[in-house]
């Protein structure tokens, strides 16, 4: 089983160039897999362990009490949630909440191991600090795009950014997470685009008709 471990933390960067930070790993980590829609976190919940993603995805979002949502981020193979370790870092509750997007599989590293590995390793802190950085930078690119950007503008540049051979295979709720809006709005705005010949909608997955309408080109 430590072999397996050991192998596993060659997903983690900062474990490629310090063999002893990934036998550390593979010694004191734990592995679990999670189905699709596990609740991992919960706004207000403690850290006791930081979950270091060997497969599958992680939405972390914020929800306010009429059930709308809000997706911050994704984390993906080789991630860990910038939000869970400084919820370790700082001693504080957990400011959002996480759930599994698909089946999942986690390296969990409890939280006062955590604590010591990242300061007897420099390459941990980089990983962590990079991560932030990124994040960071993500969320201020959200709130800039919510604040100052029509919803059908982000409507339409999300299915472009998402698009594979023209198909978007989300659901109209998803979107709403995404955007930070509701199922209702989203689904009007995308019948409008149905109807000016923009996309066209099936059964949770949306083809892309014209990647440059002339309806936002004066916007």
């Amino acid at each position: 089983m430590t072999t397996s471990r050991l192998d596993t933390t060659q997903k983690f960067s900062f474990c490629r160039n310090n063999s002893k930070l990934a036998e550390e790993l593979a010694l004191q980590g734990r592995m679990q897999t999670l189905p699709e829609k596990s609740q991992i976190y919960v706004e207000g919940d403690s850290c006791n362990a930081i979950a270091l993603v060997v497969s599958g995805e992680i939405r972390v979002y914020k929800s306010n009490e009429a059930g709308r949502e809000l997706t911050l981020y994704e984390i993906g193979p080789g991630d860990t949630c910038i939000l869970n370790a400084s919820c370790i870092l700082a001693g504080i509750g957990y400011p959002a909440n996480a759930i599994t997007a698909a089946k999942t599989e986690v390296l969990l590293l409890p939280a006062e191991v955590f604590r010591q590995l990242l300061n007897a390793h420099s390459e941990l802190q980089l990983y962590v600090y990079t991560m932030l950085s990124q994040r960071l930078t993500a969320i201020m690119a959200l709130i800039e795009e919510i604040v100052f950007n029509r919803l059908d503008r982000r409507l339409f540049d999300y299915l472009v950014e998402r698009s594979e051979n023209n198909f978007v295979a989300k659901t109209h709720h998803t979107i709403a997470c995404d955007l930070g809006s509701s199922r209702e709005v989203i689904s009007r705005l995308l019948k409008d685009f149905a109807h000016k010949g923009i996309v066209r909608g099936e059964r949770n997955v949306i083809e892309i008709l014209d990647y440059d309408p002339p309806f936002f080109a004066s916007r």
